[in-house]
C-alpha cells in the first residue's frame, strides 16, 4: 500500500505549502507572461499578490531564527570529482566551525557541497529551493528547507538572512546573484556585506573585462571594483566572509544621504 502511494506522488513536487505535480507550470511564468483569458480579465495579477505576500511571510517565518550565516552561490552542474565541489564542501566545513550556518539554493553541484560540509561539520545548513520547469529537489545535506515559487522572494531571502556572499563559478544564476549584490552594495541598500569570488582562474577574465571596458568608459567608479574579494582558499574565503560588523558608519553614503550612525 505504502509503495502505491510512492508511486502515486512520484510526478509531484512541494512548492511552499503545496504539492504540485511536476510538469505544473512555474509561477514566475505565469507572474510573467500574460495568456489570452488573462487579457480579457484585470483580476489576475491583484489576487496572485496574495500568494506572493503568502511566500514571503513563509520565508521570513522559516528564516528568522537561523542566526549568522553566509550565502553561497555556484553551479548546480559541478560533480563531487569537481575540484571546486571539493573546495566548497572544505568551506561549509569552515563556515560551520566559525559558528555560521550556510544558505545556499538548495539544489545538487556547488550548492550540494557546501551544505554538506556545513552539515557533517555540525552546523545548520539551509537551502532555498526554486520552482522550475524541470524539477530541482533539495539536497540530502539541508537541514533547513525552503520551497519558494518566485525568484524575487528567494532572492530577498538569501541577502536579508546572510552576513555576505561566497560565490563559486557557475552559470547565468550565479552571474545574475553576483551582479545583484554588487548593485546593492554599490548603492547603499546594504552595508558592510562581504563578496567573494571564489575561483582566480575563472574570475580573472570577468574582473579584466570590468576593469578594461566597463571601468574605462565610466560606468562604474574605481571603488566599485574594491566590492569583491578574490580567493582559492577555502578558510580564506571562510575567514573573508564572516568579517565582523562595523560598530559606527564614518561618513554618510552619498547614494542615499543616510546620515552617521551616532547622528540625531
Amino acid at each position: 500500500m505504502r509503495e502505491v502511494g510512492r508511486r502515486d506522488m512520484s510526478d509531484r513536487r512541494r512548492a511552499g505549502r503545496l504539492v504540485l505535480p511536476t510538469e505544473h507550470i512555474p509561477a514566475d511564468r505565469t507572474l510573467l507572461e500574460r495568456s489570452a483569458i488573462e487579457e480579457l480579465s484585470h483580476h489576475a495579477d491583484p489576487w496572485r499578490v496574495l500568494r506572493i505576500l503568502s511566500e514571503f511571510v513563509e520565508g521570513f517565518d522559516a528564516l528568522n531564527e537561523v542566526g549568522p550565516a553566509i550565502t553561497v552561490f555556484g553551479s548546480a552542474r559541478s560533480h563531487p570529482n569537481d575540484p571546486y565541489y571539493r573546495a566548497g564542501v572544505k568551506l561549509g566545513d569552515a563556515l560551520a566551525r566559525r559558528g555560521f550556518a550556510v544558505i545556499t539554493g538548495g539544489g545538487p553541484g556547488i550548492m550540494e557541497a557546501v551544505n554538506r560540509g556545513c552539515h557533517e561539520a555540525g552546523g545548520l545548513s539551509v537551502g532555498c529551493n526554486i520552482e522550475l520547469p524541470h524539477e530541482q529537489s533539495l539536497n540530502k545535506y539541508v537541514d533547513l528547507g525552503v520551497e519558494f515559487r518566485y525568484f524575487f522572494v528567494r532572492k530577498n531571502m538569501f541577502v536579508k538572512y546572510a552576513r555576505g556572499f561566497v560565490i563559486f563559478p557557475g552559470g547565468f544564476g550565479t552571474l545574475d546573484e553576483l551582479f545583484e549584490s554588487l548593485t546593492l552594495a554599490q548603492t547603499g541598500k546594504i552595508e558592510h556585506f562581504p563578496i567573494v569570488l571564489f575561483g582566480t582562474p575563472y574570475w580573472t577574465g570577468l574582473l579584466e573585462w570590468l576593469k578594461g571596458h566597463v571601468l574605462s568608459a565610466g560606468a562604474i567608479a574605481p571603488e566599485d571594483l574594491k566590492l569583491m574579494t578574490l580567493t582559492d582558499d577555502p578558510e580564506e574565503a571562510a575567514e573573508m566572509a564572516t568579517r565582523p560588523l562595523p560598530v559606527t558608519v564614518d561618513e554618510p553614503r552619498e547614494q542615499t544621504g543616510e546620515p552617521k550612525a551616532d547622528a540625531k
